[in-house]
């Protein structure tokens, strides 16, 4: 039985999609923004999503029916969200800290496989 309550809870999300596939990428956001109003949230961005953290990244990724990724992720942030950006991933595609928006931090597995290892629960 698990006794913590939702404040004591720890979500990790991961997301690895952007522009194609807008939807996973909007549901991934609805998690985290979701999580991020009760609890300790961090999100794992890699492969195409990071164009998502570039300046002006999110600006026209809406998926049909949802709401805008861009307001999902500002909300997220307000909510004192994490995003953790995989540093083999921006080096891929040339990305550098100053092409991110503010409250982006590179950060590879070692700091998201010790939040998992503090607790935090997995939503894919």
């Amino acid at each position: 039985m698990n006794d913590q309550t939702e404040a004591e809870k720890k979500y990790l999300i991961n997301c690895q999609d952007g522009a194609n596939n807008p939807e996973r990428a909007t549901i991934s956001f609805i998690l985290a923004f979701t999580a991020s109003k009760t609890s300790e949230t961090a999100i794992f961005i890699s492969a195409d999503a990071v164009q998502l953290c570039v300046k002006g990244g999110a600006a026209t990724i809406t998926a049909e029916g949802y709401e805008p990724l861009l307001d999902l992720l500002t909300g997220y942030l307000q909510n004192g969200g994490q995003i953790w950006i995989c540093p083999a991933c921006v080096k891929a595609k040339g990305i550098t800290e100053d092409d991110l928006i503010a409250g982006v931090e590179i950060a590879g597995a070692a700091k998201t496989m010790a939040f998992l290892a503090s607790g935090a629960h997995q939503l894919a």
